[in-house]
């Protein structure tokens, strides 16, 4: 067999396959199938969305968190090179 007398079994395979699961009845499932689609596309859209934003706002808490760190600890060393520099001898 060809390869295009196989690739017009496979069409004529699948037309007849779309036919037949019309017959049964498949395809008034369609509507009721993207009715609840829909919505569950968009509450898992809202999740991920609620998500990134808790994820940014974390990050911008606990940057803020290490600024403030930094700025301690470049404050301790300033007091200790001042003290080591001009303190009592």
């Amino acid at each position: 067999m060809s390869a295009t007398s196989k690739a017009s079994w496979m069409v004529a395979a699948s037309i007849g396959a779309v036919e037949a699961l019309k017959d049964q009845g498949v395809c008034r499932w369609n509507y009721p199938l993207r009715s609840l689609h829909q919505p569950a596309k968009n509450n898992i859209r809202s999740y991920y969305q609620a998500k990134k934003l808790a994820a940014r706002s974390s990050s911008a808490i606990s940057s803020k968190v290490n600024n403030e760190k930094l700025k301690q600890s470049e404050e301790s060393l300033r007091k200790l090179m001042y003290l080591s520099c001009w303190g009592p001898n």
